[in-house]
């Protein structure tokens, strides 16, 4: 079998083309331009054998990111397994709020809850190197996945294990930022999630237990005047701007993602 086939079966199997180059790249060791440059090259069967492993691995749903072992998030190239969520492009919406309110020369301390792969953390501490960034995340394995893009990268957080805010009790922050699980158990879309951590995903039968619990532990967490950011679904706009209001939250407000849908919001705890 040659490159040119081997395209073609992963086709007839319902794998994506680029999808197919970019694991058929990663098999050689090759960048994707070889591919087309050399669609006669032959694969040996061990390319063969382990080719088709993946293709099937794709066709059956999962993420390319943890076929491939990284994924881009904010110009940061992150490792991920399937310990951690697939960082996401509208994910990024939340790190821009955080950098538009943290001056360049900032000494702010911020704290990512549920940091997963690190990739808000990271990012935001990529872009304020004088932010003091804390992450945590409750699933020790989240965290030694997080560390290790931290050491890779060259970009210092401080990593802790913690459930949400519970090891930060004698600590003040400028800003808390917040990725975490939003979506209602039984919801439909978690079939096409399945290879994903679904405590990373799931958070009670309407999806806002976790940020409930979040918009309670932060007031005392945040300096005066400290901000509280979240990322959340897409139709969660109104319940999570109620929620911030409810416990005290001044300049209450919601930003749009890349498709023009509500999909972060955030406030500032009172003065």
């Amino acid at each position: 079998m040659n490159i040119a086939a081997a395209l073609q079966a992963a086709r007839v199997a319902g794998v994506d083309r680029l999808d197919a180059q970019a694991l058929l790249a990663r098999l050689l060791r090759q960048p994707r331009s070889w591919l087309l440059a050399h669609t006669d090259a032959v694969l040996d069967g061990g390319s063969q054998a382990s080719y088709a492993a993946l293709l099937a691995r794709r066709a059956a749903r999962e993420p390319l990111a943890y076929l491939l072992g990284e994924k881009e998030f904010f110009g940061l190239m992150l490792r991920v397994t399937p310990d951690v969520l697939v960082p996401r492009p509208d994910t990024e919406t939340l790190v821009d709020w955080a950098l538009d309110l943290l001056p360049l020369q900032t000494a702010a301390a911020v704290a990512d809850f549920g940091t997963g792969s690190g990739a808000i953390a990271l990012a935001i501490a990529q872009h304020r190197p004088a932010a003091r960034v804390t992450a945590i995340d409750a699933s020790l394995s989240a965290l030694a996945v997080a560390r290790d893009n931290s050491a890779r990268l060259g970009v210092a957080v401080e990593w802790l294990p913690s459930d949400w805010g519970s090891a930060l009790t004698q600590r003040r922050f400028f800003m808390i930022v917040s990725n975490p699980p939003y979506i209602a158990e039984g919801d439909a879309h978690l079939e096409m999630l399945r290879h994903e951590p679904q405590q990373a995903l799931t958070a009670g039968a309407d999806g806002l237990d976790a940020i409930r619990r979040i918009v309670q532990q932060a007031p005392p967490l945040l300096e005066p005047g400290g901000w509280l950011l979240f990322e959340h679904g897409f139709n969660q706009a109104g319940d999570v701007t109620r929620l911030l209001h409810t416990a005290g939250f001044a300049d209450v407000a919601s930003r749009r993602d890349l498709a023009g849908r509500p999909r972060c919001s955030g406030g500032r705890r009172s003065a």
